[in-house]
């Protein structure tokens, strides 16, 4: 039922569409989600997400966690980062990822909604570390797509590969290209 009504809302009102499907079969990954210029990404997230009907996750330090919203977040996906012993946020996350069954982690890696000229790397070394791979996620307000790409493996080039992974955003707009990072800087 809840799935009928994220497709009415994202498909009929709002005139969004998907293009291309999440493997049901990749357990554990990394959605690396781009351009993230506004604020709005979260919803069309969630409705990606109710329609896709699978569990997907996302992380934040362990305050956030108590009482009384720690049950609210786990309950939409939430898992708590424990950054104890000196852990930083890639091996603590890393750690989430080898406690779990399933675990499909969305992250935004240019990490802010304002002008960035370089991506957070954390998402890739997260992947690269825990053995999952990246499924690019695409968030076109021009075209009113989410377009959903291939599982990206990575290599431990980091330059490398992300020749290859970012050509997945290649003519991509944000809600406000002006903020999103220019990605034919790395292609």
């Amino acid at each position: 039922m809840k799935k009928r009504l994220y497709q009415f809302i994202f498909f009929r009102l709002m005139g969004w569409k998907l293009v291309g499907t999440f493997d049901e079969n990749i357990k554990k990954c990394v959605i690396a989600v781009m351009p993230h210029t506004c604020n709005f990404d979260f919803f069309i997230g969630l409705f990606t997400r109710g329609i896709a009907n699978q569990q997907m996750n996302f992380v934040g330090k362990k305050e956030l966690f108590v009482f009384p919203f720690g049950y609210y977040f786990r309950s939409i996906g939430g898992a708590a980062l424990d950054r104890s012993g000196g852990k930083n946020n890639v091996d603590a996350t890393v750690d989430v990822f080898n406690s779990r069954e399933i675990f499909r982690m969305g992250i935004a890696p240019e990490g802010t909604r304002k002008k960035v000229t370089e991506l957070r790397t954390g998402f890739y070394f997260i992947a690269h570390k825990a053995n999952v791979p990246i499924i690019p996620v695409a968030f076109d307000y021009a075209k009113k797509e989410v377009k959903i790409g291939s599982p990206f493996y990575t290599t431990g080039d980091y330059s490398a590969d992300m020749g290859v992974f970012l050509q997945h955003y290649k003519g991509v707009k944000g809600k406000f290209p002006e903020r999103q990072f220019d990605f034919d800087t790395i292609l």
